[in-house]
C-alpha cells in the first residue's frame, strides 16, 4: 500500500472538497438559513455520523478523512488476510517436512539395518578365513610332522 504524503492527502482531500461545491452550488436561500445538509458521493462509514451545526466544509473535510482512514482499515485487514494465507501455506509446507523427516527417519534406519549386515557378514567371513587359516596351518603341520620325522630318521 503506497502511503500519501501529508500533502498529497490533503490536496486529495481539497480536490474532493472542491468537487463536492461545484456540484452543488449554495443558493440564496441556503446561504441565509442554518448550513446546508450535506450529501456525499460515497457513504460514510456507519461508526460516524454528522452533528448539527457544522459547516458543509467542516462535513466534507471529515467525510474525507474518515474514508481514508476506512480504506486503510480495510487494507490492513487484507493484509490480515494474507498472513493467516501465508499461515496455512507455513502449515502445509511444516507438515510435509515433517512427513519427510519420518520418511528419511526410515531411510536412515534401514541404512543402519544394512550397515550391521554388511559389519557380520565381514566379521563372518574374517572368523571363516582364520578358522580356514588355522585348519590349513595344522593340517601342513600334521602332513609335514610326518615327513619331517621320517627325513629326520634317515639320516
Amino acid at each position: 500500500m503506497a502511503q500519501p504524503t501529508s500533502g498529497q492527502f490533503l490536496t486529495d482531500i481539497e480536490r474532493e472538497i472542491q468537487a463536492e461545491v461545484r456540484t452543488k452550488p449554495p443558493s440564496n436561500e441556503q446561504r441565509a438559513s442554518n448550513p446546508p445538509t450535506v450529501r456525499s458521493p460515497a457513504t460514510i462509514p456507519e461508526y460516524v455520523e454528522h452533528r448539527d451545526g457544522v459547516s458543509e466544509i467542516g462535513k466534507l473535510s471529515a467525510e474525507a478523512v474518515v474514508r481514508e482512514y476506512e480504506a486503510a482499515a480495510k487494507e490492513i485487514e487484507a493484509m490480515g488476510a494474507d498472513l493467516v494465507e501465508r499461515a496455512k501455506q507455513s502449515e502445509k509446507v511444516m507438515a510435509e517436512a515433517l512427513a519427510v523427516t519420518d520418511e528419511l527417519k526410515e531411510v536412515a534406519a534401514r541404512y543402519r539395518a544394512e550397515a550391521k549386515r554388511v559389519f557380520d557378514q565381514i566379521e563372518n567371513c574374517s572368523f571363516v578365513v582364520a578358522e580356514v587359516r588355522k585348519t590349513c596351518t595344522e593340517l601342513r603341520d600334521k602332513i609335514a610332522a610326518p615327513a619331517a620325522i621320517e627325513r629326520h630318521k634317515k639320516r
